[in-house]
């Protein structure tokens, strides 16, 4: 698996999940939604995120 489809896998299920968690805990969990939108628009630009440091970390290349 490429970086690249694991980031966007991952960033897939946290928004998925933020997203239940908004309409069954509280609509709260919606800034979580957008912190993985805002650092996935950065990382555009970037080419870096947080979660490519963790995925690094985890041996995918």
């Amino acid at each position: 698996m490429t970086m690249e489809r694991a980031l966007r896998g991952f960033a897939g299920i946290f928004i998925l999940i933020s997203l239940i968690l908004a309409y069954f805990v509280s609509l709260k969990w919606l800034w979580f939604t957008a912190f993985v939108g805002v650092n996935l628009f950065q990382s555009a630009f970037t080419n870096w995120c947080p979660m490519m440091w963790v995925l690094k970390k985890c041996g995918i290349k």
